[in-house]
């Protein structure tokens, strides 16, 4: 005779629509293909059932429907968000009301929070060793443009003070509001300057309309090719690939998985579409184990049950962040190749003291409120 499960509710809160809903969209299924295992796995003596919200890519939706989800049936733990926009908008809810956000797609670096795991990478698990295995190679002359907040404007940052620490220069830096596809003013400026390479921290739309663009560019001017010129992303995975076709070819991306690529440290994880669901799948999996592993504490916060916790954790019990591979990956006939792969790089979201990949120099950088 098997013994009841203890039934547990999971919030979900990912845009199922909008300027970034392909990203958004894939988060989900990973968290949800988790909650079907979890679920199907008598092993453990709960079960999750998912309370999902749509805040259809509207800021101003995310901290009321946090709320919604976390006054429901006593939710403490929520897998969503996509931007760090909001991200920051939900997290005075869940100070207030004692619950945890696992947040699982790249970001910015620069913040701990003790209501957040960061289930993705930060930037010494991005940014940094990416430029440091591409400047090197192609040169230190480099164009930066992003999405108009907080990832675009710290990536940029970040980018151009290792740039200009490694002797190179910044010949352009451009932003555009989330959902604007008017590139045109970018393209000309970075046919004119002829960087290196570009840096692409534009997210959802914004991306696709700038590397379509791109690519026809190269097709006029050869000069901006992928072996001349390529175009960098630390956020682009292959789940935008359906939007994008044949633009996508060239680029070069980090981040801790690309599909078929080994390393990723969370048990089970393995032939996901990308790292957006590999990362919503680990957040799942990791708060599976430890409600396991300390049963009475379904709704204690994230810091109380890693500090009672005894088992092995991904998570670092100071910074909520996780250590990842680092993985840098070029995309060749429509599927990301891995060029260099590192493994198990602690993450230092405040670039403090930052493990020393090759070619990879810390800048010097303040925190910036």
């Amino acid at each position: 005779m098997k013994l009841a499960r203890k039934p547990l509710k999971l919030g979900i809160l990912f845009s199922l629509s909008g300027s970034y809903g392909m990203l958004s969209r894939a988060s989900r299924r990973g968290a949800l293909r988790a909650i079907d295992a979890v679920n199907a796995d008598d092993s453990f003596g709960f079960t999750f059932e998912a309370i999902q919200r749509d805040p259809a890519g509207n800021i101003d939706l995310y901290a009321p429907l946090c709320r919604e989800i976390l006054e429901e049936g006593s939710v403490a733990h929520v897998i969503g968000c996509v931007t760090s926009w909001s991200r920051k908008e939900v997290i005075p809810v869940l100070e207030k009301l004692g619950a945890t956000l696992w947040y699982s797609v790249p970001y910015e670096g620069f913040e701990a929070s003790d209501h957040v795991v960061y289930t993705h990478a930060c930037p010494n698990q991005h940014l940094l060793p990416l430029l440091g295995w591409v400047l090197p190679r192609f040169g230190v002359r480099g164009y930066l443009i992003g999405s108009n907040y907080i990832w675009g404007w710290e990536l940029n940052r970040v980018a151009r003070e290792v740039i200009q620490e490694a002797g190179g220069e910044i010949l352009g830096e451009r932003y555009l509001a989330l959902n604007d596809t008017d590139i045109s003013r970018m393209i000309e400026e970075i046919r004119v300057t002829r960087p290196n390479f570009v840096l692409n921290s534009l997210v959802g739309v914004s991306s696709y309309a700038f590397l379509k663009a791109f690519a026809d560019l190269a097709k006029a001017d050869c000069y901006f090719t992928p072996e001349s010129c390529p175009v960098l992303s630390c956020n682009l995975t292959e789940s935008e690939f359906t939007e994008i076709g044949d633009a996508a070819e060239g680029l070069i991306s980090a981040g801790p998985y690309f599909r078929g690529a080994k390393g990723w440290p969370c048990q089970g994880v393995r032939d996901f579409g990308s790292s957006l669901e590999a990362a919503s799948w680990a957040a799942v999996m990791e708060l599976s184990q430890l409600l396991r592993a300390n049963p009475g504490l379904e709704t204690a916060p994230i810091s109380k049950l890693l500090s009672v916790n005894t088992l092995p954790t991904m998570i670092n019990t100071e910074t909520h962040h996780t250590a990842l591979p680092v993985v840098i990956a070029q995309v060749k006939d429509g599927a990301f190749d891995v060029l260099e792969l590192w493994k198990d790089i602690t993450a230092d979201p405040y670039l403090s003291y930052s493990e020393h990949l090759p070619g990879v120099r810390l800048p010097s950088l303040r925190v910036v409120k």
